[in-house]
């Protein structure tokens, strides 16, 4: 039998099929996703067409459905770009818009909606970050250490002392419009600034005042420069704390500049000795001065009070002598014979016939030590009577004539008294 025979089942010999699949009807694949597009989007599930479109011959009925479908998915995509558009601005952050390039607005946090790409576009800036940039130094994540960057960190003072000065500025955005916008590299400039202000600032000061006692006010007067030069820039950005890490001499004369620092420790401690042994004997010196001072005003007062005693005690003895003169003259007599010869080493024993008794007279003038044996008690059988012992003519005229001066006195002071 033939292949092509007439009323044949037309079977491939080689293929052993019953029939063969003809290549996929185009206008058949269309049809087949229209009905699924018209069953997506509410059509007639049983994929009956209406009067125009069961008529193929009829002009609208195959071109109306590709257009309604493509509408529909024209009108889908549109909707999916106008939601692609919506977008989060967390806590913190600012979002920036801009339509075509340019600034448009900006959004705070919370959900916000602009036109999307290529229309409008968003950049989210984190304005509560804590930044930072370091200048003559780069600190190493992997091993943690610092890198001097000599080119930064080398620069001259006024003394004209070259000095190696690391120095960290953080920051926050308080502006993002300006920092995205009025500076092209805001981190680079910002680099650029403080190196500038620092080397102005390090040139108007000392070495030693760099190095000693002058890191805080070089620390403040660099951040205010700073943050007028960055607020003359309109960069958006806020400085918020400047840390001077390290500042000393260059490695090439580390080794004596820690010299020179000895000797400046050891010239202050030395100081310091001195001022504490000048606290303790200054005030010593001052005590015993006034002492002295006291002790001479208390002097000054007791002569003073005694000279005022005698003038009032001879005034006095005046008004009284002017009264009596032989009563007060023989008083005065008496009174000063008794103080002088109370204090004489003298005694005067007045005997009859001449008689001295030998008697120990160093210790009846003197009183007996507390720790020396009693002296026993002259008896009247122990005094021995001696023969009169022959003096000159003229000291027994003389002591003769005293004791008779004496005696008479004593009478006359006596009946100028009983007279009285």
């Amino acid at each position: 039998m033939s292949w092509n025979k007439p009323g044949g089942d037309d079977k491939d010999p080689w293929s052993g099929r019953d029939d063969q699949q003809a290549p996929p009807d185009l206008d058949e694949a269309i049809r087949s996703l229209q009905k699924k597009f018209a069953n997506l989007f509410g059509g007639n599930p049983n994929g009956n067409q209406d009067n125009n479109d069961a008529n193929p011959e009829n002009g609208d009925g195959l071109g109306a459905s590709p257009v309604k479908t493509l509408a529909i998915l024209a009108a889908s995509a549109f909707v999916l770009w106008g939601m692609s558009g919506f977008y989060i601005v967390d806590e913190g952050n600012h979002g920036v818009e801009t339509r075509f390039g340019k600034y448009a607005a900006t959004t705070r946090a919370g959900l916000n909606w602009h036109f999307p790409s290529p229309i409008e576009q968003v950049e989210i800036v984190n304005v509560k970050e804590q930044r930072f940039i370091e200048v003559g130094y780069r600190t190493s994540d992997r091993q943690g250490a610092d890198g001097s960057v000599p080119k930064e960190a080398l620069m001259l003072t006024k003394d004209e002392n070259i000095i190696d000065v690391r120095l960290a500025v953080q920051y926050q955005i308080k502006d993002a419009r300006q920092f995205l916008f009025n500076v092209d590299n805001p981190m680079g400039t910002l680099v650029q600034v403080t190196e500038s202000v620092e080397r102005g600032v390090i040139g108007s000061n000392k070495m030693d005042f760099v190095l000693t006692e002058g890191r805080s006010e070089i620390v403040t007067q660099i951040k205010t420069e700073i943050q007028n030069v960055v607020d003359m820039y309109k960069m958006g950005i806020q400085i918020t704390s400047v840390n001077l890490q390290d500042a000393q001499p260059p490695e090439q004369v580390q080794s004596a500049f820690e010299d020179a620092i000895k000797a400046r420790e050891d010239k202050q401690r030395l100081i310091n000795e001195a001022e504490a042994y000048a606290n303790d004997v200054v005030p010593k010196a001052r005590g015993a001065a006034a002492r002295k001072i006291q002790e001479a005003k208390g002097y000054k007062e007791q002569v003073i009070a005694q000279a005022e005693g005698e003038v009032s005690r001879f005034s006095q003895l005046l008004a009284e002598y002017q009264k009596s003169p032989n009563v007060t003259r023989q008083r005065l007599y008496l009174e000063t014979m008794e103080s002088v010869l109370s204090k004489a080493n003298t005694l005067t024993v007045d005997v009859k016939n001449n008689n001295i008794l030998y008697l120990p007279l160093d210790k009846l003038t003197h009183p007996v030590a507390e720790n020396s044996e009693p002296t026993p008690a002259v008896t009247n059988t122990e005094v021995k009577s001696f023969p009169p012992i022959i003096r000159p003519s003229q000291r027994d005229s003389t002591e003769e004539r005293g004791r008779s001066e004496i005696r008479e006195e004593r009478a006359r002071f006596a009946r100028e008294e009983r007279g009285r």
